[in-house]
């Protein structure tokens, strides 16, 4: 169920720690954020992340916000600043064979469950971004654009991004062919002309439109289960259309799967 604070009240310009401090001062805490990576990409694990910041350390976290507007340098950065400053964190990597048996959303809602249940100490409030996360043990509401406007969101996305980034940078060194160091698993052109010239790997979303195309161009079958309803999903990177791992290449009797690693 989702409860709404008393009574809270923000004002839209008064800064990315100011629901979170208001939160707070009404003995709500502490407050968690909620953020994901990988939606819409259609390779490579869904990377989700919870965070619990302190308040008093807002000075110190200068410059955070939505990791999509961040430079990698600065994402490296205010990762490094994260995990050492703060309260609590949680970063769940779900593989890519796990999104095409559930469902993206079903896997994304699922693992921001896990997050919130992995943290070390219950939250007293958990903000999301976008959209509501049903089956939380805490109160929580969804925060449009949270990771602008939300700090422990906007951590938590930095969290999910970064891990998932070094993810797909590995799963590179291990199958090169299709340039997952430069497009993260996203459908940029040269993914899609890589995907149609080699196939899909095991580390590819095999419901989705443009990797079940590939598949059936080379007379693929996919290496797992993939759930009834999710088959042949159309990709959507981050709410906008797409522009812009081990594991070989998958073979007619299915591909290898492997297991991917968080580093955080």
């Amino acid at each position: 169920m989702i409860r709404k604070p008393p009574r809270v009240q923000v004002r839209q310009n008064a800064g990315i720690w100011a629901f979170q401090a208001a939160l707070d001062r009404r003995g709500l805490g502490p407050v968690a954020g909620v953020d994901e990576a990988g939606r819409g990409a259609c390779a490579g694990p869904l990377v989700v992340a919870s965070c619990v910041l302190d308040c008093r350390d807002a000075a110190r976290f200068e410059g955070l916000t939505d990791s999509k507007l961040l430079t990698a340098n600065a994402r490296d950065r205010m990762y490094d600043l994260v995990l050492d400053r703060a309260v609590d964190y949680a970063v769940i990597v779900i593989p890519s064979s796990e999104v095409d048996q559930l469902g993206v959303h079903v896997a994304n809602i699922e693992g921001m469950r896990r997050a919130v249940a992995r943290l070390s100490a219950h939250p007293g409030y958990v903000l999301t971004d976008g959209f509501p996360v049903p089956g939380l043990t805490a109160p929580n509401v969804p925060v449009v654009k949270g990771d602008r406007v939300v700090a422990s969101v906007a951590a938590a996305s930095v969290l999910a991004k970064v891990t998932r980034d070094r993810i797909m940078t590995d799963l590179h060194g291990e199958l090169p062919v299709y340039g997952f160091a430069v497009h993260k698993g996203y459908s940029t052109a040269d993914h899609t002309a890589a995907l149609l010239e080699h196939g899909p790997s095991a580390q590819h979303r095999w419901s989705y439109a443009n990797v079940a195309t590939a598949a059936a161009r080379h007379g693929l079958v996919a290496p797992h289960r993939l759930a009834r309803g999710v088959v042949t999903a159309g990709v959507v990177q981050n709410g906008t259309p797409p522009p812009d791992g081990g594991g070989g290449h998958a073979t007619r009797r299915g591909a290898d799967s492997m297991n991917t690693r968080a580093e955080a």
